[in-house]
């Protein structure tokens, strides 16, 4: 397309002139003369820290976050203590940067030519884009993926005339100006105020309250996790270069930082904790709470007896709906997720009421409701993949991502000549690939992007319990 054609060229012209009537209010350049030498005479090391979900946060009393544990090896490394300090809005950090009151600002920043203006960036940590958060609409996991995809934005003319949220002075107020510059007609950007934070327009996003914002791949991927019914899939950048910041004037600090980031990643000490906040669910937090491997007794769950007959409706062994279910919810009841799914198997009050459930609160009708849409998916999948071994993994793939996702991955597996019956290796692996652009633009792959590595370990995870729960529990 021609927008993507001449990205290089605009983003030149775009970040040779500020855009008009915007005002910097923040210090643009350093008020102090602090570097490595005079960190280390402090004892140390003050970073500023983005207020989300990745960054620093504390679970169980525990600190923990992203760029909480690589400042911890840093400051280890400086031989310094660390401090936080928890910042909201990027400019608020670049003043409090330059003003002295932080030697490091830790955000998960995207490089850009005007912020080099006022700051001096790291190596980068990883690459990544920028994405287009939208809800997707009702009942999404039961729409057929050509009705889903109609109703999604995928391109970026598409939201011409239409109200897009982002924070005040970061760079994806910067992609929609220069985007501007390619569209018959522009895009409303609406800046929230500055101490406003991407999750919390995330948050306003999937409950409806905006309709659109943009944020970062990996950001936007953590926060599915909370909201099942945000759509990611629509990418608005090239790859971007994710990176921390320290003063134009610490060459010293600036110099020390890349050699330790160097060092940490031949170590295998940064893939470490980039996979542990980035690739793993938060629901492995989850695990570590509890553990209903030590159950005793030959029961599961107060529930086992309606996990048996509702098993029987689609021929599963009841031990492997209990795995579900644990999955889900952890056997508890009172269960309700940031983006409203209810109850022991996780329903969304949309899927509940095609099914006729009154009250999702109750066990009984939310063990109905998942047993039944289950067996819808089980139904679905029946018509290509006959091997009901085969056709859990199918169905459980789907429960988790939605039908739409696993379909594409399927007309990928055929039109690649490989099995579209068989899961591992076949449906799996291209499953995998829909974070490719080459997979995820090929016409076949209606939906479009995914990263699809959750509903892979979900259903490796689904069946792993299961396992267990076979060694322990009796049929």
């Amino acid at each position: 397309m021609f927008w993507r054609q001449s990205l290089f060229l605009l983003f030149i012209a775009f970040f040779s002139c500020k855009p008009p009537g915007y005002e910097r209010n923040f210090a643009t350049e350093p008020e102090v003369e602090f570097d490595l030498e005079a960190i280390r005479k402090r004892g140390s090391l003050v970073a500023l820290l983005d207020n989300n979900s990745i960054s620093y946060f504390i679970y169980k009393g525990q600190p923990m976050g992203y760029e909480y544990e690589l400042l911890k090896q840093l400051a280890k490394s400086l031989k310094v203590d660390l401090k936080i300090r928890l910042v909201t809005g990027i400019e608020q950090a670049i003043d409090l940067l330059n003003k002295g009151e932080g030697d490091v600002l830790a955000f998960p920043l995207t490089i850009t030519a005007e912020r080099k203006q006022y700051v001096t960036f790291t190596n980068p940590h990883f690459d990544t884009h920028q994405v287009l958060v939208q809800k997707k609409p009702a009942n999404w996991r039961m729409q057929a993926p050509e009705m889903l995809e109609k109703k999604l934005i995928r391109q970026p003319e598409q939201l011409a005339g239409q109200h897009v949220y982002v924070m005040k002075g970061s760079a994806f107020r910067d992609r929609l100006l220069e985007l501007n510059t390619q569209l018959a007609a522009p895009i409303l950007i609406k800046e929230d105020s500055a101490t406003a934070e991407t999750e919390s327009l995330i948050q306003k996003v999937a409950t409806g309250e905006i309709k659109f914002t943009v944020t970062d791949e990996v950001i936007a991927n953590i926060n599915t996790l909370y909201y099942s019914n945000l759509d990611i899939n629509t990418v608005l950048s090239e790859p971007q270069q994710i990176a921390w910041a320290v003063r134009t004037n610490s060459p010293e600090l600036h110099t020390e930082i890349n050699t330790w980031l160097a060092k940490v990643k031949k170590s295998g000490v940064f893939k470490v904790i980039y996979e542990k906040y980035f690739k793993s669910s938060r629901l492995a937090l989850a695990r570590i709470k509890d553990d209903y491997s030590s159950l005793t007794g030959g029961q599961l769950s107060p529930f086992d007896e309606q996990l048996k007959k509702g098993a029987e409706q689609i021929g599963w062994d009841w031990r492997l709906v209990a795995s579900v279910v644990y999955q889900e919810s952890n056997f508890n009841p009172r269960v309700k997720s940031w983006a409203g799914a209810i109850g022991l198997m996780q329903i969304m009050p949309e899927t509940g009421e095609y099914f006729g459930a009154s009250n999702l609160w109750d066990p009984s009708q939310n063990i109905n409701v998942g047993i039944r849409f289950l067996k819808f998916l089980d139904k679905h999948w029946a018509k290509t993949v006959a091997d009901p071994e085969e056709r859990m993994k199918f169905v459980l793939a789907s429960y988790n991502v939605g039908l739409s996702h696993v379909i594409d991955a399927q007309k990928l597996t055929r039109k690649y000549g490989k099995d579209p019956t068989l899961w591992e290796d076949n449906v799996e692996y291209y499953l995998l690939q829909k974070r490719d652009p080459k997979y995820f633009r090929d016409p076949v792959a209606v939906v479009g992007y995914c990263r699809c590595d959750g509903p892979v370990r979900y259903v490796k995870e689904v069946l792993q319990r299961y396992d267990e729960y076979r060694l322990r529990i009796a049929a």
